[in-house]
C-alpha cells in the first residue's frame, strides 16, 4: 500500500530552472546586450527597462521551451531568473509584448552577428562531411511552414501543406544542426521567392562561424539558376535536387542507359546511376547534372507490372566525386527536418504568439538564438573534456548530437536551491541530480571567456 505524504510549508528558495545559469553564462559571453542597449526604438524612446533585459527575458523562455509572452510572469519574483540572466529587473507581459511590438528588424543584424560569433567561439566541434574531392561543411536550407490554424494572425495564409501558417526559411549549419539564420515568411510565400538574398546573408554568416569550405544542400522547391550564381559568386559548393517539371521521364531512361552504370537491388527493379552536362542562364560553363533513374518492372511482392514504372532523381552539383556519393551526400540533407522539429516542437515554437508578423520575426530571431544555446548545451556535454570519457548517467547512451528536448529536460528543467551568503550567490543541487557532474563542468566552461584570437569551429 502506497503511504500518503504529508504536505507542510518551507521557507527554503528554490528554482526549477537551474538550466538558466548555462544560458546566462553564454550569453555574457557576447556583445549582445550592450548592443541592443544603443539601438533607440521609436516607439520607446526612454526605455525604464533596457532591451537587454527584454531581450534575454525572451530568450530565457525560449530555452525553457516556453516562448510565450504570458509565461513571464511565472518568473516576476524568482530572483534566480533575473540574476541568471544578468537581467536588472524582469519585465512584465505588457512590457515583453509592447517591447517586441517595436523591434521590427532592429535587432536582426545584432542577433545573427552575435550568435554567429559565440558559435565561432564555442562550438566544441564541428565535423565536416569528408567527400572523396574534398572535405565541407553542409549548409542545409530549407522552408519548413509553421502550423497556424484557427488564428486570425497577420501574414498567415495557406501553405504548400495545405494548412494556415508561416512558411520560415530556415539554415542550418553542420551535421549538428546549428541555425544561422532564419526569416518569417507568409505562408503563401513561394520557398524560391527571396532566397538568393537570404543566401548571400546566410553565406556571410556561416563564414564567420567556420573557415571550412560550404557544401549547399537545397530540394527541388529551389530548382532556379539564381541560386546557382549566388553560389559561384561566394565560392560555395552545391547539391540542388532538380525540379523535372514537364520533362520526360523516358527520355531519361533513354540517356541514363546510354551514360549511367546499371545495377540491379532485386528482380524486376533496375538503377542506372551516372552523370551528364547543361548549360544554366548565366553561367558561362555548363553544369554537372547528376542523375539516379529507376525501372520497375515488378513490384517488391514479385507481382508483374503491365507498364513499367520509372523514377528519375537529378541533382545539380558543383562536386567532382562519383554519382553515388554525391546521392548519399543529399540523402543526408533529410537531416534537417529532425532540427525543424526540434525547433517547433522541443521548443514550442511554431505557435507564434503574436497578433503582428513583424512580432513573430523578432520572436522567431529570438528563438534562433536561443536554439543555438540548447545546442551548445548539448554538443558541449558530449564533448570529452581533456580527452577523458564522458561523465553520464547510466541510462543515456553515447551520442553525436543530444536533441534538444533532452537538453532543456536534463540541464534547463533542474531543481537548486538558491543561497545568498557573504555577497555571493550560490546553487546547491539534491542528492539525486545525475548529471550533476556534467552540469558543473559545462558552467564551468562556459563561464571561462575564450581569448577573440582563439577560433575553435
Amino acid at each position: 500500500m502506497t503511504m500518503p505524504f504529508m504536505l507542510q510549508d518551507g521557507n527554503e528558495r528554490l528554482s526549477q530552472t537551474a538550466g538558466l545559469a548555462l544560458i546566462g553564462a553564454l550569453l555574457a559571453q557576447t556583445h549582445l546586450a550592450e548592443r541592443v542597449n544603443q539601438i533607440h526604438l521609436p516607439t520607446c524612446l526612454a526605455p525604464e527597462i533596457p532591451h537587454s533585459d527584454v531581450v534575454s527575458a525572451m530568450i530565457g523562455l525560449h530555452c525553457l521551451g516556453m516562448p510565450k509572452f504570458a509565461a513571464i510572469e511565472l518568473f516576476r519574483d524568482d530572483p534566480f531568473f533575473v540574476q541568471s540572466l544578468g537581467l536588472t529587473t524582469c519585465p512584465s507581459e505588457p512590457t515583453l509584448r509592447q517591447r517586441l511590438d517595436g523591434v521590427e528588424t532592429a535587432f536582426d543584424r545584432i542577433v545573427k552577428e552575435e550568435s554567429a560569433r559565440l558559435l565561432r567561439q564555442r562550438i566544441p566541434a564541428l565535423a565536416p562531411l569528408i567527400t572523396s574531392a574534398r572535405a565541407c561543411v553542409p549548409l542545409d536550407v530549407d522552408v519548413s511552414p509553421f502550423d497556424q490554424s484557427g488564428s486570425q494572425k497577420e501574414g498567415v495564409s495557406n501553405t504548400y501543406k495545405n494548412f494556415p501558417g508561416y512558411a520560415p526559411i530556415l539554415a542550418y549549419l553542420g551535421r549538428e544542426g546549428y541555425l544561422v539564420n532564419a526569416e518569417l515568411r507568409e505562408g503563401k510565400q513561394h520557398c524560391q521567392a527571396g532566397t538568393p538574398a537570404f543566401l548571400r546573408e546566410t553565406f556571410t554568416y556561416a563564414r564567420q562561424i567556420t573557415d571550412h569550405a560550404l557544401l549547399l544542400r537545397l530540394d527541388a522547391g529551389n530548382d532556379s539558376h539564381d541560386n546557382i550564381i549566388e553560389c559561384l559568386a561566394a565560392d560555395v559548393d552545391w547539391i540542388i535536387k532538380r525540379n523535372l517539371r514537364k520533362a520526360s521521364l523516358e527520355d531519361w531512361l533513354t540517356l541514363a542507359k546510354q551514360r549511367g552504370t546499371v545495377s540491379q537491388p532485386r528482380p524486376g527493379k533496375t538503377v542506372w546511376r551516372g552523370e551528364t552536362v547543361r548549360q544554366v542562364p548565366g553561367v558561362a560553363t555548363p553544369l554537372r547534372i547528376v542523375f539516379e533513374v529507376t525501372e520497375r518492372t515488378s513490384t517488391l511482392t514479385g507481382q508483374l507490372l503491365l507498364v513499367p514504372d520509372i523514377e528519375a532523381d537529378t541533382y545539380w552539383t558543383s562536386l567532382t566525386c562519383p554519382p553515388e556519393e554525391v546521392i548519399a551526400l543529399y540523402h543526408d540533407h533529410g537531416t534537417s527536418e529532425q532540427f525543424h522539429s526540434e525547433l517547433k516542437t522541443d521548443m514550442h515554437l511554431e505557435r507564434l504568439p503574436s497578433t503582428w508578423f513583424a512580432t513573430n520575426a523578432v520572436v522567431l530571431l529570438l528563438g534562433t538564438m536561443a536554439y543555438n544555446l540548447l545546442r551548445l548545451c548539448g554538443q558541449e556535454s558530449l564533448w570529452p573534456p581533456n580527452g577523458l570519457p564522458e561523465s553520464r548517467p547510466p541510462y543515456r547512451r553515447p551520442a553525436t548530437r543530444r536533441r534538444l528536448r533532452l537538453v532543456i529536460q536534463d540541464f534547463m528543467l533542474v531543481a537548486c536551491r538558491l543561497i545568498t551568503r557573504a555577497r555571493t550567490w550560490r546553487i546547491s543541487f539534491g542528492r539525486y541530480f545525475p548529471w550533476k557532474t556534467v552540469w558543473a563542468r559545462l558552467y564551468d566552461t562556459f563561464t571561462t571567456p575564450v581569448p577573440e584570437h582563439i577560433q575553435r569551429a
